[in-house]
């Protein structure tokens, strides 16, 4: 073979593998994943995406209810949609093997996280999600209500049978927006798995030594904000697990796009200056207020999301079993 052919049949063969390679690798996940786009007028500003993966699809049909997983998206600031609707797609991707494996339904929104109104961390479910005036970044949690009712709807269309209590996994922010979501709507949630959910756990309880705790120290002013009560009976049935690196050193109290600083310094100085330090008085108030909670501290892991995601997975293991 001349030197001129062989370098072509080396470029068809590499022209080869750039189409098939993909085709393979997000083939599955582009077939199933399916695009919502927002819709005020349903109660949801941002896109989100849907992966059914086929073992929920199979069993829905033999009359089995599908479960949903809710992924929260964590894509940094920006005021563009469309830069959290590619990272909301690609994490949907990231996790979809996490969906086969557990045979349930993906749900991944694109919440947008503002650049301009920088202190509004909506994707940690932060105080200033509920007193914004700002309609496309308020209220994301009531916003995933939402976004879960509409597939439910289409589901119900189907004829496909689901179950209304979710499952909500976070990592870092997005932990922080999972272990917050479930405090607030305890009643829609079937399991959380919370990673590293920014050094501070949202406390079970209104006060702690004679100080009041507000949100999202702990639950003193939830009424307030949220024109709902605490409701404990229903936050206790929740299985939880809270798992974080030994050698995390990431402590959202430092900043103040996600806490008040009064509120910061109050949870520093009654529980400790570090996330690891506090570790012990979160587990212990959450054992105290009877809540399912499952602490996990993983020696020599720092701040790594692929280092614990194998104990998120076998936990909604058990609870899906």
């Amino acid at each position: 073979m001349s030197l001129k052919k062989l370098l072509r049949y080396c470029f068809l063969v590499i022209l080869l593998l750039l189409i098939v390679i993909p085709v393979v690798v997000l083939g599955p996940y582009v077939a199933r994943v399916k695009h919502f786009a927002p819709d005020p007028a349903k109660g949801y500003h941002a896109d989100f995406y849907l992966y059914l993966s086929p073992q929920a699809k199979k069993e829905a049909k033999a009359g089995k209810p599908i479960t949903i997983l809710v992924q929260p998206n964590n894509s940094g600031n920006s005021d563009d949609p469309a830069v959290h609707q590619k990272d909301a797609w690609w994490m949907g991707f990231g996790r979809h093997q996490l969906a086969n494996e557990l045979g349930v339904a993906l749900l991944v929104p694109a919440f947008v996280r503002p650049a301009q109104d920088w202190h509004i961390y909506s994707h940690a479910l932060d105080r200033d999600v509920f007193t914004t005036t700002r309609q496309d970044v308020g209220r994301p949690d009531l916003q995933l209500l939402a976004m879960i009712k509409e597939v439910q709807r289409s589901w119900a269309a189907e004829k496909l049978p689901f179950r209304k209590q979710i499952l909500i996994q976070g990592y870092s922010a997005s932990g922080m927006f999972a272990n917050r979501f479930a405090a607030l709507h305890p009643k829609d949630v079937l399991a959380v798995a919370a990673g590293s959910p920014g050094g501070w756990p949202i406390s079970p309880l209104a006060t702690y030594e004679g100080d009041s705790l507000p949100y999202p120290a702990g639950i003193a002013d939830i009424q307030q904000l949220t024109g709902q009560p605490f409701d404990l009976d229903n936050y206790r049935r929740i299985p939880q697990l809270i798992v974080m690196g030994s050698l995390d050193e990431n402590d959202s109290l430092d900043f103040t796009d996600g806490w008040e600083e009064q509120t910061a310094a109050l949870v520093k100085k009654k529980f400790g200056p570090t996330p690891l330090a506090r570790w012990p008085a979160a587990e212990e108030i959450y054992q105290d207020a009877g809540a399912q909670a499952h602490f996990q501290l993983v020696a020599g892991v720092g701040h790594d999301r692929r280092a614990l995601q194998h104990l998120t997975t076998a936990f909604f293991k058990e609870v899906l079993q």
